[in-house]
């Protein structure tokens, strides 16, 4: 399965692209977009802003740490408590 074509709803070819360039920029700095790059009607690229890019690497470095990861998991089965800060300080 490939998630990204679910992200993806615009593609262009790499001559398209070229062309476009400076919108498909402004496109997707200024309304998130996210736009696949082609070679004979293939995926081979993303155009992501530089704020995505961020949060995906960012994203990718949590999961990657297994202490985050087991965090995160025991948050989602319903594991964890969680405390108002204001509690805390008590």
């Amino acid at each position: 399965m490939n998630l990204c074509r679910y992200i993806v709803k615009n593609t262009y070819s790499v001559t398209q692209a070229q062309s476009k360039l400076p919108g498909l920029l402004k496109a997707v700095n200024e309304e998130r977009a996210t736009y696949g790059i082609t070679v004979h009607d293939d995926i081979k690229a993303y155009l992501v802003s530089k704020e995505r890019m961020e949060a995906i690497t960012e994203t990718l470095e949590i999961l990657a740490n297994r202490d985050a990861a087991a965090a995160i998991r025991d948050y989602e089965a319903g594991k964890t408590n969680l405390h108002d800060l204001d509690i805390l300080e008590e």
